[in-house]
């Protein structure tokens, strides 16, 4: 029975590895499109989504199960609600990437980011890029010092999203109403995504140690 009990765990890690791999897709995709006003690539992301959602309905699902049925404790217990939260965490990142895709379908055929801020998008997507290839490895690997690199690339998302302040708020460009919508949007976007990354590298991080780290900030 504990044998059974173990390979249910293994096997919920492994989905949340490849549930990962998912939202790595999306987030590389949607800010291409955004980038390039893809329309292909944005319908793509828009639809895969519903695979992210339906990974983790049943994640949850079987999360719920093992509660019921196995009265887990101790660190499995810590296992069973953890991936409950990053499955969580998972499918927000994915719904992110929809949304970043939404905008490049909305503006198409334009481009949604504006010629002066094509720099500062850049770096956000390459940013969120490493937040998710970086999820993927430590959910493989629960190594504590990738966990320590999401929360410096979330640091610099962060900074990012606030030098488009200067573009929307302090009149550095000249923006239109619309493209000032986008930008302040999508911008809010990116940064959530790395904001999920840091609650699952936190996550991870309460597995290996039994600390929970400071969530002040963000996503539970």
């Amino acid at each position: 029975m504990r044998d059974i009990f173990t390979a249910e765990l293994t096997a919920l890690g492994e989905d949340l590895t490849a549930m990962s791999r998912l939202v790595e897709a999306a987030i590389a995709s949607a800010g291409t499109a955004l980038l390039t006003a893809d329309l292909a690539l944005a319908e793509t992301v828009i639809a895969d989504d519903h695979t992210i959602d339906a990974v983790e309905r049943d994640l949850d699902e079987r999360c719920v199960l093992l509660i019921a049925q196995q009265q887990p404790v101790a660190r499995d217990l810590r296992v069973v609600v953890s991936a409950l939260r990053m499955s969580s965490s998972l499918e927000r990142m994915g719904d992110l990437a929809r949304h970043i895709a939404a905008i490049a379908r909305l503006r198409y055929p334009a481009t949604a980011v504006p010629a002066e801020l094509v720099g500062t998008f850049t770096d956000m997507h390459q940013g969120a890029i490493r937040v998710a290839q970086q999820v993927t490895s430590v959910l493989e690997s629960h190594d504590l010092e990738l966990a320590e690199a999401i929360e410096r690339d979330d640091d610099l998302l962060d900074r990012l999203h606030s030098e488009t302040f200067g573009a929307t708020l302090g009149g550095t460009h000249r923006l239109t109403a619309q493209e000032t919508v986008d930008v302040t949007l999508a911008a809010r976007y990116f940064e959530r995504f790395g904001d999920h990354g840091v609650s699952i590298a936190r996550r991870v991080v309460y597995l290996v140690t039994g600390d929970f780290a400071d969530e002040r900030g963000h996503p539970l």
